[in-house]
This record gives C-alpha cells, sequence and structure tokens, in this order.
C-alpha cells in the first residue's frame, strides 16, 4: 500500500454514527470539542460553522467536511447568533422551527478510530478537510454517506467489517483531494506525497520499514544531495527522514502489540531491529514503557 493508505489502515475506522440534521429558521448550537473523527454534508440549504472562536464559515449546498479530530464548534443559520448547547445524539436532529419544511438539511455523522496511534497518525493528517460543492466530489461523497447511514441503520451480518470498510474509503477520498491547503500545517504527508521526490522516498520507506536506511541512501532514491533531502524533507514533513522511520516503526509496533497476535522476536523483525532486545530498548526509549506492559495495558483497557 502506499504511505496514505498505510495510515488510514492503522487508524483502523469503524462503528460510525451517522443521521440526518436539518434545521429551519434562525437557530444556533455549540458542541463541545470531542475525541473522534467527524464528518458532514450539505444537502440543502446553507449554515454557518465555527471553530474555537474563529471566524464562522458559510457551507452550502454539496460542501464536504471532514475532521480527523473534532474541536467544539458551533453550527447556526446566521453569523454571530446565540448558540445553545448541543448533545451528540444518534437520532435524526432538527434545529430551530419544528413545523414546515427544512431549509436546511445535511447528513453528518462521527466514527471511532484506534486511539493507540491516534495522536501520530492524527499529527499527519489536516485539521479540516473542506471540500466545496464546487471541487466536483459531492455526489460521490454523498453516496458513500449514504451507504454508510443505510449501514448504521442494520444489523445485517458483517456490518461492522462493511462500515470498516466504507469508512476506510471515505477517508481516502477525502483525503486525496488535491484542493487540500499545502499551507496547513498538520498535512505534512500529503504534501509529502505530492512532492514527486519524496513521494518516492516515502513509498519506498513504507514498502521496507526493514531496511537499515540511512539519509544517504534516501537522498539517493529522491535524487538529491544529502543536504538538499534532508532540508526539504524536513520542511515538508516537519520532521528528519530517519526521525519519520522511527516513528513510523514505533506505530507499526504498537498496533501489533494491541493485536497481540505476533511475538516480540517477529515485531522487532518485521520493522528493522536486530534481536527482541533491541527493539524493546528502543521501545522503551521512545514510549517510557516496556513493549510487555504496553500490550498489558492495551488490553486491560479494551476490556474496562
Amino acid at each position: 500500500m502506499d504511505p496514505l493508505s498505510d495510515v488510514i489502515a492503522l487508524l483502523r475506522p469503524g462503528a460510525a454514527m451517522s443521521k440526518p440534521i436539518s434545521g429551519r429558521g434562525r437557530w444556533g448550537v455549540r458542541y463541545a470539542a470531542h475525541n473522534a473523527p467527524g464528518f458532514t454534508i450539505i444537502l440543502d440549504g446553507e449554515c454557518w460553522l465555527s471553530f474555537d472562536g474563529d471566524e464562522p464559515m458559510r457551507v452550502r449546498k454539496g460542501d464536504f467536511l471532514l475532521l480527523p479530530s473534532t474541536p467544539s464548534f458551533t453550527l447556526s443559520s446566521h453569523p454571530g447568533i446565540e448558540c445553545t448547547l448541543g448533545n451528540p445524539m444518534e437520532a435524526p436532529v432538527r434545529h430551530g422551527e419544528q413545523e414546515g419544511d427544512p431549509d436546511f438539511v445535511s447528513l453528518g455523522g462521527t466514527f471511532r478510530i484506534e486511539q493507540v496511534n491516534a495522536p501520530l497518525l492524527l499529527a499527519l493528517l489536516p485539521s479540516l478537510i473542506y471540500i466545496p460543492a464546487s471541487g466536483g466530489r459531492s455526489e460521490r461523497l454523498s453516496r458513500l454517506i449514504e451507504l454508510i447511514m443505510d449501514e448504521c441503520g442494520h444489523d445485517d451480518p458483517g456490518k461492522e467489517m462493511v462500515l470498516h470498510r466504507l469508512l476506510e474509503v471515505l477517508l481516502v477520498e477525502a483525503l486525496r483531494w488535491r484542493g487540500i491547503g499545502a499551507d496547513d500545517a498538520r498535512a505534512g504527508l500529503l504534501n509529502g506525497m505530492r512532492d514527486p521526490l519524496l513521494a518516492r522516498v516515502l513509498r519506498t520507506m513504507h514498502a521496507d520499514v526493514r531496511a537499515n536506511w540511512t539519509v544517504a541512501a534516501l537522498a539517493k532514491i529522491a535524487g538529491l544531495s544529502r543536504s538538499a533531502f534532508a532540508a526539504r524533507f524536513g520542511e515538508v514533513l516537519g520532521c528528519g527522514p530517519i526521525e519519520y522511520l522511527a516513528r513510523w516503526r514505533m506505530a507499526l509496533a504498537k498496533d501489533s502489540l494491541l493485536r497481540g497476535a505476533k511475538t516480540l522476536d517477529r515485531i522487532a523483525d518485521e520493522i528493522g531491529y536486530e534481536s527482541a532486545s533491541a527493539f524493546s530498548t528502543a521501545f522503551r526509549k521512545r514510549l517510557g514503557i516496556s513493549p510487555g506492559k504496553f500490550a498489558r495495558a492495551s488490553a486491560e483497557a479494551a476490556t474496562a
């Protein structure tokens, strides 16, 4: 898989909640931050959206938004309107006047991601993905959300797997949109994948994480001098290439420990350490805990 697919695979999205949200007249609602991705597509009308006191942005029919991690926000019919506190719920929501046809309709939802690697992986993604209707993807995104809503409304066999795949597709579809701003400080991986030279390096590193990569060897793959490559990688990705590799190796290790199906020797071999001892030392140095204690703590948290 390519690096973006690798990241989404480790996030393991699932257990979605999706619902229609509508409004009529003058209304405003405020939601607290929650540690889960959120998404919405506007089906009719328009509304105003503001995050953490930022200037409100107008979203219109056909616009799509996805937040890998959802901060506190307000949703309103008009900018600057007084907002009431809202509570997330699975049932359809109607804001403002309860009688008459709504003048605003959207489909919105949230889903769960694997928390073990969430801070690292979400740091590689944009804080907000906004795809306007003019971006030409609203029909595809709308179909995906309708499929997610339909799956959420039934308890058919294989529901969790279907949701997992649909949410992965939704994330990929949104993240590969070319309109995501290159000036987003958290869009390092996307910017790296859009740089032809760095994309070649990232694909190579992800394809062979076991290799004993050096900056010089990676620079050769990029076709740049060692210093030019290191500077370019650091500027676009926000860290050096060897640090990026170390972080990715630890993300893979944590995922394997969480699943609990591999020995330390096998994990060490798969991510490029000479022995389980060398891997354990590196893991403890970076995370402050041994792999064994990490695995046990994760298992206890999962059953709590």
